[in-house]
């Protein structure tokens, strides 16, 4: 009996390439993988690449070139590949929602729930449903959203499914928090940072530690809050890697306790540091605003 190796294509684990902090290296990866494709037995994949090109360009608020990859995916679909389908809508979806046209982005994000859902494609239809619930108004329809895709995270077989659970934890504990149903959440909190502590994540692991801080805060659980955010701002000092949302929340600690010197120091670091982030301060202008005010800023 003879034995036929098949040849893996070079494209099959792309995803894998992926960093979200830094999506222009994640670019050049991804189009270096493009001439090594076959244009017949790899055009699925190459064109599910080419989304996940226009992705980085919109995380880089590069609307224009990502719808521009967009409109060439779009000419090729056809409808036995399903998850070049998938992942086109979710694309362009994404692209319009963060251009600030959500009501053009939901409509997308519903036909990819319903073609992962027929397809079996667990993981895309939790990206889908986790999209469905940013673009819902009621905060209602938000949270169902959130439940069904966990509820795919958790029993599905596919590990990208699975890897999903941090993400959608941490979604509903904040759906909770802003509910005030501060148990629940300090609960979805505690189970994002175990997924995150699982995968190995440094970086979500601190997000994750945060957000169980902040909650206890909201618990009057002030010795807990501040012992975390104590310990996250000595992590952070020794990398060199200030974060202005740990010296916020030690600003609204130390106000609590009525320590207003150490929380203006604090409220007036964050303030410095958020400055240099645009997103927040074009979409954050009250809350900026009152960081100022608190840090006794007077530029």
């Amino acid at each position: 009996m003879i034995t036929v190796s098949v040849e893996q294509s070079p494209l099959q684990d792309f995803d894998n390439l992926w960093d979200f902090n830094n999506p222009a290296e994640t670019e050049k990866k991804f189009r270096a993988l493009l001439p090594k494709a076959d244009p017949v037995k790899d055009r699925g994949l190459r064109l599910e690449l080419l989304t996940q090109i226009a992705r980085t360009l919109g995380l880089r608020s590069k609307y224009d070139s990502a719808n521009k990859i967009l409109d060439g995916i779009q000419k090729e679909l056809t409808p036995d590949l399903q998850r070049v389908n998938i992942r086109y809508l979710l694309e362009r979806g994404r692209t319009f929602n963060s251009s600030g046209k959500p009501e053009m982005a939901k409509p997308l994000f519903l036909q990819a729930v319903e073609i992962a859902a027929k397809s079996n494609e667990d993981a895309l239809y939790v990206d889908a449903a986790h999209m469905m619930a940013i673009v819902e108004k009621n905060a209602g329809d938000q949270h169902n959203w959130n439940l069904k895709a966990l509820a795919i995270a958790e029993r599905s077989k596919e590990s990208r499914a699975q890897n999903w659970k941090g993400s959608l934890y941490n979604n509903i504990g904040w759906t909770y928090h802003d509910e005030k149903q501060f148990e629940k959440a300090l609960d979805m909190f505690q189970k994002a940072l175990a997924e995150r502590v699982s995968q190995n994540q440094p970086q979500n692991i601190k997000i994750a530690r945060w957000s169980v801080a902040r909650v206890q805060r909201s618990l009057n659980r002030l010795a807990e809050a501040f012992a975390i955010q104590l310990d996250l701002l000595k992590l952070n000092e020794a990398n060199n890697d200030p974060d202005p949302y740990v010296q916020e929340e030690l600003g609204e600690l130390y106000t609590l306790e009525g320590r207003t010197v150490l929380a203006q120091k604090h409220f007036a670091a964050a303030y410095r540091l958020l400055l240099k982030d645009k997103w927040f301060v074009d979409n954050m202008k009250e809350r900026l605003a009152r960081i100022k005010e608190l840090g006794n800023i007077k530029e």
